[in-house]
Formats: structure tokens, C-alpha cells, sequence
């Protein structure tokens, strides 16, 4: 009888976890050990924010699998309560504390090795934190949740430092509990992943629902005063609270790993598409291991459970079946709840898409979740970029989008179209389910492909808010609104001809352009893009706003407009 293959795996929950039930299917006769430090192995982390606000009520919800159940369904050998202190990969052995009280480490040999060691976080960096411990708190375990539902259930404020998807997560479960919640953010707004232009919709509804924003702020130190927490902050503030939640971001826990697993500067694990490291026979998975941006080409990590999950069963296949494709790379697609909104992305944006030197268009669309006149459509903010020249014109590079109801979606749907290679102006031929309660006609997702048709063709040429200073400099502003609309606020200096009138008036127009590109506007895209038209075929230099003022609006603030007559 052939010996039977050891496969050791070091770190349980997403990809660990996917890669030793699926080993298990494929190799029925392997020795399948997993080697996890805390106390639960297969638990779900997603849920852990909404086990503290209480929507979740019962802590056995959060455990997908035990030991036992592991056990009895696949013959695994999950042993919790074991930390990996070493690995030598010529010899093939992992160095394990057995237990708490263990005071040296057993040595196992292993045929093939898994590590899935996630992420920490990096809490002791920041002075008097010793001293303050018992009042800080992380939300990456189960007992994390227990402990900060616990205190949710008593403290009567709590500062949550990290404006990342944990953070603003335990900012709204804290908050509904009815906690004062202190949210503070290292950059200009939360979750920087997110275009400015959407990122407002996000503040407005933190601050809406009675969460303080601090922004361009980050931690300093901690102390105690009059028994409460006192958190120091970069801008010479301090917050006082009774608790903090830490959600600053992850350090890769591989310091186990020696120097033979090669690692980037900042500690992930580097694999190729199959998942596996530069030292043979060991294998890497989860939050602590790079991904090739498909978009950018940019080495990252990606740390989410969707591509943890599916990247065990890959590595899996490529370790043990005969049959099997690679990884696929990741684009990085989320989403996540912010009180009454929901803000999701897939692919790169425009931050990346710079960095990595690719040009690109961006278009605005603010559509209606399903059709207007049902009750209860909502409007979807969205953003997409695109490619619109050379080998790749028509690729889509990436969307987002925020609002109160079918951003899922959308966000699911262009996510799809990106892996299957489509271009953005083939969206429009997509044969997408329709009814009133639940959709328009013409989609939001079509009318991205409509909008970027006509950039692609030359029927519309659109102009950014990011670029309102230098347009207001050079260009004559064209507000084709309503007069009423136009007396709410408007953009100093800009000429207000509302574009059902702009055929009878487009001498005026020329006349205030006096050689100047006229760059026009309205309240969301569609009429200025009518008036485009126009302008285009009486000779002019036009190009519309990208989602029109509301773009303008999320992007600088209300407090670029003036109600002053021109």
C-alpha cells in the first residue's frame, strides 16, 4: 500500500479551510493536519461586525465548521490552540507549540506545506498602549466580536481608528447600539479605495446617523484620564472615550516564513498562479500573499474572502489533481453596508490606473435602481473607467458605484463583463432581467455602455470635476438648467441658458465665449449632453460634465457655488 501523503496546513478560516476540505476530496487517503492558534478555525469574519450591532444574536452563527464537524465530514486533523513557531524548508519541518503551556516546539515533517497565516494588527506600535490594553480592541476573531459586544453593551462611546471597511463597519454597529462613535481617518475621507465623488455620499451618511469624522488625522498614543481612554491624534486633538476599536489596516503575520519563501518589502508571500511560493513544495494562500492586478499589473494583496475561498480550492487542484487551471487574478471586487447605503467596487481606479501610467476615460451616472415611476427607486452614483485609444480602446479598467439599493448588482454585473473580456460599449447589448420593482428599461449598467459609445465615436466629449479649476480659467461655463435651478447656486462666471432655449440663443453663447471653449452642465449629465450636440454642430469647442452638478457637488462641496446674479 502506498504511504500516505502529510500535507500540513498553517492558518484555518477562508483559504486554509477551502484548500483542506478540498485536498480532502481529491486525496481521500492523504494525512491532511491543520495547525491554527486561536481558538476557532472555520468562523465567519465577515459576520463578526454584525454579531456586535447585534443583528446577528447568536455567537454559534458565526462558526461555519468546529474540529469535531471537520472531523466527522472529512477525516481532517484540525488541531486549535497550535502556534507555528518556525519552518525549515530543507528538511521539510514545521516547528509547532502544542500547546499555551508548551515550553518546546514539536517538530512535524510534511510532504507538502499550506501556509494561510492572514493578517495582525500592529496595535503595539503606539506609545502607552500597554498601559491602556484592556480598552482596545481588534475585530478580526470571534472572540474579538464577544469581547467588543460586551463592551457595546455597557461603554457609552468608543472611537474606532481606521476608516477601511472593518472600521467603518464597528463604526456602525457601535453606533447602533447608541454609543458616541469617533471615527477617525488617516486620509481626506473613508474608505479610500473609493473615488472622492462617492466617498462624500459615505461621509454624509456616517455623519448623518451620528458618526464623528476625523479626518487627515491618525492615532499618536494613548493614555488614561479621569478613568477614561484618551486617544491623542496627529492634528493635536484628542478624543476622549471609553474604548477603542483598531482598524488600521493588517501586517502580514509571516514572520515565520524564512528566507527561502521570498516575501515583498512589506512581508506578503510571493506565489506564482498555481499559489506557490519559491521554496518547493510549500504553498500559500489568503490575505498575506500577492496578487498580479489584472488591470495594472501591480503586485498586491488582496484581502477578501471570495478570492481566499476560491484560491484553496486552486491550490488544491494544482497540488493534487491532474486537471486544474490557475488561480484567477483577482480584481478585487467588494462591497460594503454604510448605515442605509451601499458602496461597491471591482477593478482599479482612478488612483491606481495614475500610478500605473494607463490612460483613461471616467464617466458619471446617476440612474435610477429600478423605474422611476414605481415607488421606491433610488438613485445609483456610478463611476467607470475606460480605455478609449490604442490595443485596449473599449477595455474596462474598473467601476464603482454607491447608493441605497441595487449596487450589488451592478457592480456583480460590470465585474463579470470585465473577466469575460468585454468592452464597455457592449455593456449596452446586455440582455438584462426588467420589470418596474426591480429595474429600467434602459439599466444603469446599458446606459454606462450608451455614455461610452458616444465617447468612443465622438458623439460627446466629456470634461471631469477634477479638472473644474483649470476649466473655469480657460473655458465659458455653460449652466443649461433651468433658471430656477440656476438661481439654487451655480459656478461663478458661468452663463446660464437653459438648453431648450440654447437654439434661439446661441449667438449669446458665442458672443460669451469670444474664442473660449464652452464647457457646458446640468443637473446630472443628460441635458448638457443634448446641448453638446448643439454647440458641436454650430462649431464650437464643447464638451459636457461627467454627471453634471451632482458630480460636481460630491466632488468639491457645496461651497463652490454663488447665488450672485452675472
Amino acid at each position: 500500500m502506498p504511504s500516505r501523503k502529510r500535507i500540513l496546513v498553517v492558518g484555518g478560516v477562508a483559504g486554509g479551510m477551502s484548500f483542506a476540505a478540498r485536498a480532502r476530496r481529491l486525496d481521500n487517503n492523504a494525512d491532511i493536519i491543520v495547525f491554527e492558534k486561536g481558538d476557532e478555525v472555520s468562523y465567519a469574519n465577515c459576520g463578526l461586525p454584525y454579531f456586535v450591532s447585534g443583528e446577528i444574536e447568536n455567537q454559534s452563527s458565526l462558526l461555519v465548521q468546529t474540529p469535531a464537524s471537520l472531523k466527522a465530514a472529512l477525516d481532517l486533523d484540525v488541531r486549535t490552540g497550535h502556534l507555528v513557531t518556525g519552518i525549515d524548508t530543507e528538511r521539510r519541518i514545521v516547528r509547532v507549540f502544542e500547546s499555551l503551556d508548551a515550553t518546546e516546539p514539536t517538530e512535524f515533517e510534511y510532504d507538502e506545506l499550506v501556509l494561510s497565516p492572514g493578517m495582525f494588527s500592529g496595535i503595539a506600535d503606539y506609545p502607552g498602549v500597554t498601559e491602556v490594553r484592556s480598552r482596545l480592541s481588534t475585530l478580526r476573531t470571534v472572540p474579538d466580536a464577544i469581547q467588543l459586544e460586551s463592551i457595546a453593551q455597557s461603554a457609552s462611546s468608543a472611537v474606532v481608528l481606521g476608516g477601511g471597511y472593518i472600521g467603518v463597519e464597528a463604526a456602525e454597529a457601535l453606533r447602533s447600539r447608541g454609543l458616541e462613535v469617533h471615527l477617525v481617518q488617516r486620509s481626506a475621507h473613508v474608505l479610500t479605495h473609493f473615488e472622492t465623488e462617492l466617498a462624500s455620499y459615505i461621509t454624509t451618511e456616517l455623519e448623518a446617523n451620528g458618526v464623528v469624522i476625523h479626518a487627515n488625522a491618525q492615532p499618536t498614543g494613548f493614555s488614561e484620564r479621569d478613568g477614561q481612554l484618551v486617544v491623542a491624534l496627529s492634528n493635536d486633538g484628542e478624543i476622549v472615550t471609553d474604548h477603542a476599536v483598531i482598524a488600521l489596516g493588517g501586517v502580514p503575520a509571516t514572520q515565520i516564513a524564512p528566507e527561502s519563501i521570498a516575501k515583498t518589502d512589506r512581508g506578503l508571500i510571493i506565489v506564482d498562479e498555481n499559489g506557490r511560493t519559491s521554496a518547493p513544495n510549500v504553498w500559500a494562500v489568503g490575505d498575506a500573499v500577492t496578487h498580479v492586478d489584472p488591470i495594472t499589473g501591480a503586485l498586491r494583496s488582496v484581502a477578501l474572502a471570495g478570492p481566499a475561498n476560491r484560491d484553496g480550492r486552486y491550490i488544491a487542484d494544482a497540488m493534487l489533481s491532474t486537471s486544474f487551471r490557475p488561480r484567477p487574478a483577482a480584481l478585487g471586487t467588494s462591497i460594503v453596508r454604510v448605515f442605509g447605503l451601499a458602496a461597491g467596487a471591482t477593478g482599479a481606479n482612478s488612483r491606481e490606473l495614475i500610478a500605473a501610467g494607463i490612460p483613461f476615460e471616467t464617466l458619471h451616472l446617476h440612474a435610477n435602481s429600478h423605474a422611476g415611476y414605481f415607488p421606491g427607486s433610488e438613485a445609483i452614483h456610478l463611476v467607470a473607467y475606460f480605455a478609449t485609444d490604442g490595443d485596449e480602446r473599449g477595455r474596462i479598467y474598473g467601476a464603482q458605484a454607491v447608493g441605497r439599493d441595487g449596487i450589488d448588482k451592478r457592480i456583480d454585473v460590470i465585474a463579470t463583463a470585465i473577466r469575460g473580456g468585454m468592452t464597455i460599449d457592449q455593456l449596452a447589448d446586455l440582455d438584462l432581467s426588467y420589470a418596474p420593482p426591480f429595474g429600467s428599461a434602459k439599466d444603469a449598467v446599458q446606459m454606462v455602455g450608451f455614455v461610452a459609445q458616444n465617447v468612443l465615436d465622438g458623439t460627446t466629449t466629456l470634461w471631469q470635476a477634477r479638472d473644474l479649476e483649470k476649466v473655469m480659467a480657460e473655458s465659458l461655463i455653460l449652466d443649461v438648467r433651468r433658471a430656477d435651478e440656476f438661481a439654487t447656486g451655480h459656478l461663478p462666471g458661468a452663463l446660464n441658458v437653459p438648453h431648450t432655449e440654447l437654439r434661439e440663443r446661441l449667438d449669446e453663447v458665442i458672443a460669451a465665449a469670444n474664442g473660449r471653449p464652452v464647457r457646458a452642465h446640468c443637473a446630472a449629465g443628460i441635458r448638457s449632453y443634448l446641448a453638446h450636440r448643439v454647440l458641436v454642430a454650430a462649431g464650437l469647442d464643447s464638451a459636457t460634465l461627467s454627471g453634471g452638478m451632482q458630480t460636481l457637488i460630491a466632488y468639491h462641496g457645496k461651497d463652490i457655488l454663488t447665488h450672485e446674479d452675472n
